[in-house]
């Protein structure tokens, strides 16, 4: 796959990830996410949606990151309560920011190590900002939302540390 494809590849489910994670909350609001614990129903999605960020700035730059950021919010405008839709708005550029913070210094160092770091700080200031203006429960759905959007965007950082690893053996 060429770099332009793998860019609008990238940018594509991003976009994808922010609907789909404004919808499940509309949809369904809080739910169990096992330990005893609850998150909005999007948190598995927006979880995906660090990782995929991670890389539409890798392809495409900051620029198209946050053009991205700002179209999903539009467009959950259409799909989701307004309520959520500007919450998510909100909490995407905002932990859009601190990933530029700590993703883009960090990646000269690697990708896993700049990816990790980024989404862990990213997943924080998303929920806290989220939960808040969405007006759920912030306290009572931080631990559930961390975990959640942790453990997927661990996975898909490994699975595309992988790939990238592979990637790179089999070219060289």
């Amino acid at each position: 796959m060429n770099t332009m494809a793998k860019t609008y590849a990238a940018a594509a489910g991003f976009l994808a990830c922010i609907l789909a994670a404004n919808y499940a909350t509309t949809q369904y609001g809080m739910v169990p996410v096992g330990f005893g614990l609850t998150a909005t129903a999007g948190t598995y999605f927006a979880g995906l949606t660090f990782v995929l960020r991670d890389s539409v700035q890798d392809a495409g730059g900051k620029l198209l990151t946050l053009g991205v950021i700002v179209l999903g919010a539009g467009m959950s405008f259409a799909i989701a309560a307004p309520f959520i839709a500007l919450a998510s708005g909100v909490a995407f550029l905002c932990s859009e920011t601190a990933d530029l913070l700590i993703y883009t210094p960090l990646r000269r160092r690697g990708y896993l190590r700049a990816a990790v770091a980024s989404n862990i700080v990213g997943a924080v200031v998303d929920t806290v900002l989220f939960l808040w203006v969405a007006g759920f429960p912030v306290w009572s759905g931080l631990p559930g939302q961390i975990v959640g959007k942790t453990l997927i965007s661990l996975a898909a950082a490994l699975l595309i540390a992988a790939v990238r690893t592979r990637h790179q053996a089999a070219t060289a």
